[in-house]
């Protein structure tokens, strides 16, 4: 089974469990994170593997982590995660990525991400529930966030926290790849 395959079928199953546990109906988490009550169909059964944004939404309306979604063999105090199963969520034919490293459920979700944007790339996001807060630590490059349309330039060494419920993005409008770990913290569901 390829890597791809082993995260559909995970989040098929996740997505299942969580949706369950919360006692949501397909309408209910479908009105909930506006995503299509057919769309929530074909990931519980593994017939479709959805964009980040449509994950991150599913995620944001459960009230868990993206890697809840995706892998939920959790247990113990300590979790080691190893490099080769850290999860890219996505990545642009430029060569910008994201790596999901770690997430957890603590006191709501709270998820750690690595990050490398290349000259010219960008990635939008869709505001996050009302709560959520970022972290971000850029280690290379110059960092263009956007932040409800107002944009502010983080170079390297320096880091930036900000409420993430407002449409955001990350660019990279330098001549060097951009790098940067990233820190979610999410409300946990009401």
């Amino acid at each position: 089974m390829s890597d791809l395959d082993q995260l559909t079928q995970s989040l098929a199953r996740n997505l299942k469990r969580w949706r369950g546990e919360r006692g949501f109906t397909l309408d209910a988490l479908a009105a909930r994170a506006g995503v299509s009550r057919g769309m929530i169909i074909q990931i519980e059964q593994a017939r479709t593997n959805p964009s980040v944004g449509t994950t991150v939404k599913l995620a944001d309306a459960l009230g868990v982590s993206i890697t809840t979604l995706l892998d939920y063999e959790q247990g113990g105090h300590v979790r080691i995660v190893p490099e080769e199963q850290a999860v890219r969520m996505w990545s642009t034919d430029k060569g910008s990525h994201t790596t999901l490293l770690v997430g957890t459920e603590a006191r709501g979700p709270l998820e750690l991400w690595s990050w490398t944007l290349m000259p010219g790339d960008a990635h939008a996001s869709d505001p996050h529930p009302d709560g959520t807060t970022e972290l971000l630590h850029v280690t290379a490059g110059e960092l263009t966030l956007v932040v409800d349309g107002v944009a502010h330039q983080v170079p390297a060494g320096n880091s930036v926290v900000f409420e993430s419920n407002v449409p955001h993005a990350y660019r990279n409008d330098g001549d060097e790849p951009v790098g940067m770990t990233m820190a979610v913290s999410i409300p946990p569901a009401r």
